[in-house]
């Protein structure tokens, strides 16, 4: 999602906008910083792009009306933006789950244009194989495609990773190199005779290189 889209994102209330302007041009700096980054983590989630569109705006209405509980010494802003998508993701699966989600979305979503709709199938399409390598993961203990998930495809860094899920960073790393051991051995198993471009485990070390000089942020 790009500044073309990023008009989707509904606004916060009037009562709910309590931050100064300066958290205001904070928040701008977070959005501006992140939104691809979060798009693409929908992206890898649904091929729906209203969907990806509506998670994403949820996230950072989120983020504003919350922004205030912003805590840098728990963690990056990164970290803690990212916390909040995993928690929209779950809300959201939640509620499909009971099937309440298409109503709860025909509530308050706004129609993207075909501009709009044709640039975010174009992230999906871009994400295909970080969706496929999802399924793969899907494998793993929850705990550890959790931080495989972050660090290697959304590209935070062990220490964020450990903030957005509530975990001591040690046990970040230690779930990383397990999870990465799991990996290769799966991929050696199922990918014999396969080009290394196609077995699982290069696919998340692909990944992981495209954020491995990605600034931090917040």
């Amino acid at each position: 999602m790009t500044e073309k889209t990023a008009g989707t994102l509904p606004e916060a209330k009037a009562g709910e906008q309590s931050a100064g302007p300066s958290a205001a041009t904070e928040f701008e700096r977070l959005y501006r910083a992140n939104v691809d980054a979060v798009t693409a983590y929908f992206a890898r989630r649904s091929a729906d792009p209203q969907l990806v569109a509506d998670l994403t705006a949820d996230t950072f209405v989120a983020v504003i009306t919350g922004f205030e509980s912003f805590d840098p010494r728990k963690g990056t802003a990164r970290a803690w933006l990212f916390g909040i998508a995993g928690h929209v993701y779950a809300s959201h699966c939640a509620a499909y789950t009971q099937q309440q989600t298409k109503l709860q979305r025909l509530a308050g979503r706004r129609d993207l244009s075909p501009d709009q709709v044709e640039e975010l199938l174009e992230r999906i399409d871009a994400e295909r194989a970080g969706s496929g390598l999802l399924a793969e993961l899907a494998r793993l203990p929850e705990r550890d495609r959790a931080v495989i998930d972050l660090v290697d495809l959304a590209g935070l860094r062990p220490k964020e990773a450990a903030a957005a899920l509530g975990l001591t960073p040690g046990t970040v790393r230690m779930r990383l190199m397990r999870a990465r051991s799991r990996l290769r051995q799966q991929s050696g198993r199922s990918a014999r005779g396969a080009p290394p471009s196609e077995r699982v485990s290069d696919q998340v070390a692909y990944a992981g290189s495209r954020h491995n000089h990605q600034p931090d942020q917040g």
